[in-house]
């Protein structure tokens, strides 16, 4: 494994799974950017965390700050992780700002910083690291646009590797695919909102998928994906680790 990434950017770090991977970069020694519109939030995980962790209260859809940041910092790792909760609805129920929400955010944030990251650019070596989701492979019926967008970022990141490939920028772009899991905020909604479709109650709908993701292993696999230059592009990520994608 390389040496630790010295300063990583974190998207959606208030809470969830950004929260856990940076809890486990700052644990490596790296310095953390929280990004997040969560203000409170974010400033509860720098107590937790210490100085490694610099919050930062804003819209990880701003281009302008997605610039101003990687100017700044000068970061060598981006963990692309912003979403929004899906509003949990069948599609004869969805209306289109319900069903897009999930492109509005998780797509155009994922959209933003790869431009960023190429047009500033980011140095040679540098990762980005875009969570997608496993409804991305499987669909995903109750939660609107949420596995499209989701799907879209994986296209996302083909797309940023092929540009830093013609540029011979160095920039390696990977995307993990999470499976759904109640312990994140948007891993929770699904729980409660497919427990009620197939008419259980989300301890016994939980149970029939153990063993869950937790988040220390999400921590675990984006420390494991930084510190490996050799990587591959694309992972589902489950309770067992990660596991290549083709």
């Amino acid at each position: 494994m390389s040496d630790p990434v010295q300063t990583a950017v974190v998207t959606g770090a208030s809470r969830g799974f950004g929260r856990a991977i940076a809890a486990a970069l700052v644990a490596r020694g790296t310095r953390v950017i929280g990004i997040a519109r969560d203000g409170q939030g974010l400033c509860a995980v720098r107590d937790e965390l210490g100085e490694g962790f610099t919050p930062v209260a804003a819209d990880a859809t701003d281009e302008a700050l997605a610039a101003e940041v990687i100017r700044t910092h000068s970061p060598s790792l981006l963990v692309l992780n912003a979403g929004a909760t899906p509003h949990m609805a069948p599609v004869q129920e969805q209306t289109w700002e319900t069903f897009s929400r999930n492109w509005e955010v998780d797509t155009r944030h994922v959209f933003t910083w790869t431009g960023a990251a190429l047009r500033e650019p980011l140095a040679p070596g540098s990762l980005v690291l875009s969570m997608s989701s496993g409804a991305a492979l499987g669909g995903s019926p109750l939660s609107g646009g949420y596995a499209s967008a989701k799907a879209a970022v994986r296209y996302l990141r083909q797309y940023g590797a092929e540009e830093s490939e013609r540029a011979g920028s160095g920039i390696r772009f990977v995307t993990v695919l999470p499976d759904m899991t109640p312990v994140g905020g948007v891993g929770e909604a699904g729980v409660t909102g497919y427990a009620a479709r197939v008419g259980v109650d989300r301890e016994t709908f939980i149970e029939g998928r153990q063993p869950i993701l937790h988040l220390e292993q999400v921590g675990k696999a984006v420390v494991e994906l930084a510190g490996n230059p050799d990587s591959g592009a694309e992972y589902r990520l489950g309770s067992e680790g990660l596991s290549p994608i083709g």
